[in-house]
């Protein structure tokens, strides 16, 4: 199966970090057509968002700004799946989210597509204290894991590794913020559980990868991070393509900081 992965497209207002331009919001309309555009000429099957769609300015912003990204979405005619982000959990409510995704009930949900089951966690970031994962949110992914007859793709916003933050802008003086609290217990249950072939997330604004026990834990750069030092500001670009084959899970990472990565399958 050939899926097609975005994240931390931000629309929104132009974000400033440290007092330079970091996230080019403005850009996030057009490099999001262009990654739908991509996306269908490259032959994938399914499209995930993996989370902080808006740069978060007011309900009626937000909701607009994340209607306006789901309408560029739907015009891939591919089915979509959602993550929710930080940012995109400050001004909408869950039901918001909910009914912008299509969706019924919680933000996290399992879906079977292609032969496989493709896992949304809701990780939960307390501003400026730390990020979670709530224990009834741990017993839920056990047992869809357990029940599972595919192999699985867990998707999050969050990531669950253990990723050196060193050069990091945004998080090497915050690791609290950046990595889930309970890291440690969720790759033990989805490795135990000797289902799961890969787990993506996003939030981290740079590309990286580890492997633990033959799983990729993935770290997809943000759409619209400013690779350079400020304005006027030049644009990552990136997304990526995974095909999930019968003997490994092959990435491309597409955009200003190409990158690749294949990792045999372990089950499944």
């Amino acid at each position: 199966m050939r899926i097609a992965l975005v994240t931390d497209v931000h629309f929104g207002p132009l974000a400033y970090f440290d007092g330079k331009l970091r996230k080019l919001s403005h850009r996030a309309a057009d490099l999001t057509a262009e990654f739908v555009r991509a996306a269908r000429a490259a032959g994938a099957e399914l499209i995930v968002n993996l989370g902080d769609v808006v740069e978060d300015e007011s309900r009626e912003a937000d909701h607009a700004r994340y209607a306006e990204f789901t309408s560029l979405l739907e015009g891939s005619e591919l089915p979509v799946l959602h993550v929710a982000g930080n940012h995109d959990q400050i001004f909408l409510s869950d039901a918001d989210l909910a009914g912008l995704w299509g969706r019924d009930g919680a933000l996290h949900y399992f879906e079977d597509i292609g032969g496989l089951r493709f896992v949304v966690l809701n990780t939960l970031e307390t501003k400026d204290v730390c990020v979670r994962l709530p224990q009834a949110q741990l017993d839920w992914v056990a047992a869809v894991l357990r029940d599972s007859p595919h192999p699985v793709v867990v998707l999050m916003h969050h990531p669950a590794g253990e990723m050196d933050l060193r050069g990091n802008r945004w998080f090497e003086k915050a690791p609290h913020i950046c990595r889930v609290a309970e890291r440690r217990e969720l790759r033990n249950i989805l490795i135990q559980s000797e289902k799961v072939l890969c787990v993506f997330n996003g939030h981290a604004h740079w590309n990286y990868a580890e492997v633990f026990d033959q799983v990729p834990f993935v770290t997809l750069q943000s759409l619209t991070e400013n690779l350079d030092d400020d304005a006027p500001g030049r644009p990552a670009a990136a997304w990526a393509l995974c095909d999930i084959t019968k003997a490994a899970v092959l990435l491309e990472v597409h955009g200003e900081e190409p990158s690749r990565l294949r990792v045999p399958r372990k089950s499944g």
